[in-house]
């Protein structure tokens, strides 16, 4: 490490996540899922299971970051605590767990932290980039070349559109139209208020969406970050893979190398953001990102704002 370590915790719809690095040097990168989201599109209220799972976790992190020396934390909470009544449930406990407040981010601050961190080892002059952060209840978008020009947050996600379309075990494929129908809903929106998305030079897709639909067509027995980051994931193939998940049920659908057991019941909806967005902003290929808001927020705190 070639300088003080920064630590930063993504408490996301679908997973908790938590990075500690100099900037330049990855430390720890640790992820769990939890599902903070269950049944929040529905009740407005955070689960008190979920609310458990993630406290778990995050008790799991600050035993991590006791062992290391830290010169800084941010906590970030999105979707699934913006959207809940009762986030102070999770707030509350988590704050007395790791010594800070978690900082609620709106969209356009996930999606500018996210351009960040995707952006930062991408050459200067290959954007515009778009970078798309499709996480369990929100996806955000982001455009620009070297800094964000604009961006807009939606409320689909992984978790959000399985639980709202995706009822039957495997997905009838009215449930299937219906998901991609409002896939496109939001994507229209983002092509009115950002037009400069579909004009982007490269698509940049991150989170467990993409990086799982990226790891079943490399076909990866075991998770291989470096095969991941920076994978050119092609439309067909990311149809392909869509097509054979859709159609398989839970109990075949975990046999799929490259899929992690508890994402496979919310792949399929996640797969129908993917491939909507690729499909209706008329993108050929999606550049896989393993560097996202995590790296956003440490980058922020290294570079001081």
């Amino acid at each position: 490490m070639t300088g003080p370590l920064h630590a930063a915790i993504d408490c996301g719809t679908n997973s908790t996540r938590l990075l500690i690095s100099d900037g330049e040097e990855t430390l720890v990168r640790e992820m769990r899922i939890t599902r903070l989201g269950q049944g929040v599109d529905k009740t407005s209220r955070l689960d008190p299971e979920a609310v458990g799972r993630t406290l778990s976790v995050l008790s799991e992190y600050a035993e991590l970051l006791a062992r290391h020396e830290v010169s800084g934390l941010r906590v970030a909470a999105t979707s699934a605590a913006r959207d809940a009544s009762n986030r102070d449930d999770l707030f509350g406990p988590l704050t007395e767990l790791l010594g800070v407040e978690p900082e609620l981010l709106t969209g356009s601050e996930e999606a500018e932290l996210s351009f960040r961190g995707a952006t930062a080892s991408l050459p200067a002059d290959g954007g515009p980039y778009l970078v798309v952060d499709i996480g369990g209840g929100s996806t955000e978008f982001a455009v620009g070349a070297g800094s964000v020009a604009a961006s807009h947050s939606t409320q689909m996600g992984c978790v959000r559109m399985s639980e709202k379309y995706l009822l039957h075990d495997p997905p009838a494929p009215e449930e299937l139209s219906n998901c991609l129908a409002e896939v496109e809903f939001h994507v229209d929106e983002v092509r009115r208020t950002m037009p400069m998305a579909a004009a982007a030079t490269t698509f940049v897709g991150l989170a467990g969406t993409v990086t799982t639909v990226a790891a079943v067509e490399l076909g990866l027995a075991e998770y291989d970050r470096d095969a991941i980051h920076h994978f050119e994931l092609t439309k067909a193939a990311a149809e392909d893979v869509f097509r054979t998940l859709a159609t398989e049920s839970v109990a075949d659908r975990v046999h799929n190398p490259g899929l992690e057991p508890e994402r496979a019941d919310v792949i399929v909806g996640g797969c129908c953001v993917l491939v909507g967005i690729m499909r209706h902003l008329g993108f050929a290929r999606c550049l896989v990102s393993e560097a996202d808001i995590l790296d956003g927020l440490v980058l922020s705190q290294v570079g001081g704002s």
